[in-house]
């Protein structure tokens, strides 16, 4: 497999995927992508639940959505899209509202009637209320935005469940600026183009792995065969930067998730894809029931899937998800570029792990592409 590699790519997500298949359409192969996981796709996998027949994606909710052109164009050569737009809802003491917060989220949670100008100037004085000028954390940021009323109910629990800490604690450049929107608009995202592949996540990446030149092969580890790579084969790394280095500088910080799955005996249970649980006392984050991801398929039967996200700290052995973006990471992170450019010239480290950044699909394709335009 790795005898005559002219490139290896390290790891099957978004990142690898588009990478080696510009890397076998324009310089031929062999181009051998990698994966420990027994399935290609990274975190954006999807597949059909045995049970209910729904695409479920496996770990939780990923929707496309884009305003860079490029992107766009180059990924509808190998899938079409629905015309799924992005809701999201939350609940909070027992009532539901729209997220991100808007007019129709303000007038629910205030029991008002408030006209976009009204908000505008009703928002202004519930952030001046507490006259922070310079905010030193991430509750303070958001007080200083949207006033401590709606941070108590939207913002501070989640947050707390998210980042494992008081928000107090956390700082303010998580949310440097917090969407509000004035108008009764509900699209979570602004982006012109949004969707999910017609036939699934795996869909796509089937296709993006089949380019002439590109071996695939799953549940191999690189570290298990990196003595084996030839010394004149390019590396490309999709990894945690750390692991490829048995973290001997120390560990970079990551948040994780569990995913607990319910199958439910109903056609449909919360109407929405994705609900988010905004108290503190609720121990998961967000219900995400996939059938409604794909209102161009006519799901069957009186059954459903719902899968509760709960966020938990990510030790040795657990799959990283959120980069912890503190000083003392990216102090860390910065030492092991410096090791990896001194010790690793060969290898180049992209995608949302081997450059410990948390990244959209989008900024995704388009570092690879950028990446094989330099080639």
């Amino acid at each position: 497999m790795l005898e005559n590699c002219k490139y290896l790519v390290v790891g099957a997500g978004m990142w690898g995927a588009v990478l080696a298949e510009r890397l076998a359409s324009r310089h031929g192969g062999p181009v051998v992508v990698i994966d420990r996981r027994s399935h290609s796709g990274g975190n954006c996998h999807s597949r059909v639940h045995a049970q209910t027949g729904v695409e479920a994606h496996v770990y939780g909710t990923h929707i496309f959505h884009t305003r860079r052109p490029r992107v766009w164009e180059y990924l509808n050569r190998f899938c079409s899209f629905n015309s799924y737009r992005h809701r999201v809802l939350t609940e909070y003491q027992g009532r539901v509202y729209s997220m991100p917060i808007n007019l129709a989220t303000i007038n629910a949670f205030y029991n008002l009637t408030l006209k976009p100008f009204e908000a505008a100037e009703f928002i202004r004085q519930e952030a001046a209320r507490e006259n922070i000028a310079a905010p030193s954390n991430l509750e303070e940021q958001a007080v200083s935005q949207i006033g401590r009323p709606l941070y108590e109910a939207f913002i501070k629990g989640y947050t707390q469940k998210q980042w494992g800490r008081n928000p107090a604690e956390l700082p303010a450049s998580i949310i440097n600026r917090l969407p509000v929107r004035l108008n009764y608009n509900q699209d979570y995202f602004d982006d012109p183009w949004q969707g999910l592949p017609l036939a699934g996540y795996a869909g796509l990446f089937d296709r993006l792995l089949a380019a002439p030149g590109i071996v695939p092969r799953l549940n191999v580890d690189y570290l298990a065969v990196a003595e084996r790579v030839p010394p004149d084969c390019r590396v490309f790394y999709s990894g945690a930067i750390d692991e490829f280095f048995a973290y001997r500088l120390g560990r970079l910080e990551w948040r994780g998730l569990r995913f607990e799955e319910e199958v439910v005996p109903c056609p449909d249970f919360q109407g929405a894809s994705v609900i988010n649980q905004a108290d503190v006392t609720t121990p998961f984050t967000r219900t995400h029931e996939f059938k409604h991801l794909h209102p161009e398929r006519k799901y069957q039967g009186n059954a459903t899937l719902i899968v509760r996200e709960y966020p938990q700290a990510c030790g040795p052995g657990a799959e990283p998800y959120y980069p912890v973006n503190s000083p003392a990471n990216q102090k860390l992170l910065a030492d092991y570029q410096a090791l990896a450019a001194r010790e690793a010239p060969q290898v180049t480290f992209g995608g949302r792990l081997g450059s410990y950044r948390y990244l959209d699909m989008d900024a995704t394709v388009e570092s690879a592409l950028e990446l094989a335009d330099g080639m």
